[in-house]
């Protein structure tokens, strides 16, 4: 009997070992990392400092794949050498730059010296790249749209039925039920927000495409820098962080009445396509009238709104993102 429980408790032991190993195979196995979403961001940058703020942060969010930048508004071309040197100081000269349909523009190009002091080149137009990467890609790509509607709208001229396989648009865009903060802080009723109204028909086209459209107004994206967060990326020294130093210090020079704390309205589209839980979106109907203002009216739903975000989550994202230790 004494042998025959020796051999219940060894088979036993044994069976339990067993199940260990396959519990631990089937935890390494069953959470494989998902493949990256391809993306294209379309921006401004080179005016306010929060689109090398979206940069930035898609650079570093391994759940994105950039298979391009495209630049919109105003030179365009310029913009792209911007971004060009940007990329070339991080190490990413791999991600294709180019040059979207320039524009009239009254505004300050405020990093305009840290572009001009970047060899010219020959960028591909912005609207074509577009199109061909979403013939190349069909269904897959998710486009970060976070300035002037230019490009988007001339792409869905050009050509509505290839523009339709987007997977996405990710906008920040448009104002509901606020508007631009006042000086002091004070909430303002909506306003026709800067990358509407610049081109109000791109913005139409954009609703009307039949594209999956989630917007980030100015509801959800006035989320402010302080100085002490502002500080702590900026002291991080690495070439990342040394672009947005420099790029800050170009945009405070050139941006007379502006406070010290910058407003991250670009960085939230980028956080909404990789982390959408922290901004929450709702169905809504959105119609643009001429002056570039964005109606909550009724009807079916053409876009996903988000009216209101997790600031602290948010800023809490960026800044680990951008401070985290690169591995090569």
């Amino acid at each position: 009997m004494k042998i025959l429980r020796f051999v219940a408790a060894v088979c036993a032991v044994a069976a339990a070992l067993s199940g260990v190993k396959l519990a631990v195979g089937h935890t390494a196995a069953s959470g494989p990392a998902a493949a990256p979403q391809l993306a294209i961001l379309d921006t401004d940058i080179g005016d306010d400092i929060d689109d090398a703020f979206a940069l930035a942060l898609a650079l570093r969010s391994p759940e994105l794949k950039l298979l391009g930048i495209t630049t919109t508004f105003g030179d365009t071309e310029l913009r792209a050498r911007l971004v060009d040197r940007y990329l070339h100081a991080v190490g990413r000269t791999n991600i294709p730059v180019a040059a979207g349909v320039p524009t009239a523009h009254t505004n300050v190009f405020t990093q305009m010296a840290y572009a001009s002091q970047w060899p010219k080149t020959v960028h591909p137009g912005g609207v074509r790249f577009l199109l061909d990467q979403i013939r190349a890609h069909p269904g897959a790509i998710t486009l970060i749209a976070i300035g002037p509607l230019s490009n988007v709208g001339e792409a869905i001229k050009e050509d509505p039925t290839t523009f339709a396989k987007l997977k996405r648009v990710v906008l920040m865009g448009g104002s509901i039920d606020r508007g631009y903060d006042g000086a002091n802080g004070e909430r303002r009723p909506p306003d026709a927000e800067w990358n509407i109204n610049r081109d109000p028909a791109g913005a139409k086209a954009l609703f009307a495409s039949g594209v999956p459209v989630f917007v980030m107004p100015l509801d959800s994206t006035q989320i402010h820098l302080d100085a002490k967060e502002r500080e702590h990326i900026f002291a991080h020294g690495s070439p990342l962080t040394d672009q947005l130093t420099l790029l800050y210090h170009q945009w405070m020079a050139g941006s007379d009445g502006h406070p010290l704390a910058p407003t991250l309205f670009d960085p939230v589209a980028v956080t909404y396509a990789i982390h959408p839980e922290l901004c929450p979106a709702t169905p809504m109907r959105i119609e643009v009238d001429d002056r570039g203002f964005t109606h909550k009216v009724s009807g079916s739903p053409n876009a996903q709104v988000c009216l209101k975000s997790d600031e602290r989550g948010f800023l809490d994202l960026l800044s680990g993102r951008l401070t985290k230790a690169e591995t090569h």
